[in-house]
């Protein structure tokens, strides 16, 4: 689905990433793993437009590293980033309503309502809140909220950035469960940025491994968990005896 090569990104002078390259797979789920400050949020904002790149991104053969962030959008990319930024100020429904600006003409018609189904049956809080306010839901129906309006959007490519940030352990479980369900059912390939490896690991097929703005480790996840450097970087020093 989507291919990188020889990928630079930067803020200002600051180079984030250095010459990365790497494969997302059609229809399946794929991890980046890495310490804080490693590039990995900059390789999402890289596939989204939202930063300075250079290089090559390749989406269903087209290069669309010099595009903007709407027409990456446009394209069928949606992007969830880290710390959800839903709109505080609008309902529920209004921010997921919010999600359909790529398909406009469609707004309040039969695919429109399809959609908000399905969503609303994804997360069925989120239909009990409906005409909540953003700013007055918990820190997962926030998240909910965030991939909801990004699936409103029917992208062909699904962008995570560190779902489970600040989110309690339960939460969090209900919620990767969800992602597995949106991949399976949606069949929607996913990019999963998050800072609990293990989890990543577990939910994802395939995994990457982030370190100083390049790839160091690749593989299938089964694999990468297996790996001594990971399990001593990542996992931790019981991860033998417990990551099964």
């Amino acid at each position: 689905m989507i291919t990188i090569k020889n990928l630079h990104a930067y803020y200002g002078t600051i180079e984030a990433l250095k010459g990365i390259s790497l494969n997302i797979a059609k229809g399946k789920i794929t991890c980046l793993i890495g310490s804080n400050g490693a590039g990995k949020s900059s390789l999402l904002k890289s596939i989204s437009g939202a930063c300075s790149r250079t290089g090559e991104i390749l989406f269903k053969g087209s290069d669309i590293v010099a595009l903007t962030p709407q027409k990456v959008a446009n394209l069928g990319v949606a992007h969830v980033p880290e710390g959800r930024h839903i709109f505080p100020g609008l309902t529920v429904k209004e921010n997921l309503e919010v999600g359909t600006v790529t398909w406009r003409g469609f707004f309040g018609n039969s695919p429109y309502n399809e959609e908000l189904e399905d969503v609303y049956n994804l997360f069925p809080r989120l239909r009990e809140r409906a005409d909540q306010l953003g700013w007055s839901l918990s820190g997962g129906e926030q998240q909910m909220l965030a991939i909801g309006r990004a699936l409103m959007a029917r992208p062909e490519v699904l962008l995570l950035d560190e779902p489970s940030m600040g989110l309690a352990p339960l939460v969090i479980a209900e919620l990767f469960d969800k992602i597995v369900d949106i991949n399976r059912k949606k069949h929607l390939t996913i990019l999963l940025v998050e800072q609990n490896a293990k989890l990543a690991m577990k939910t994802a097929d395939y995994t990457y491994v982030l370190e100083r703005g390049k790839i160091t480790i690749e593989g299938p996840s089964e694999q990468v968990r297996n790996d001594a450097r990971v399990i001593q970087s990542y996992l931790g020093k019981f991860a033998r005896a417990d990551r099964n």
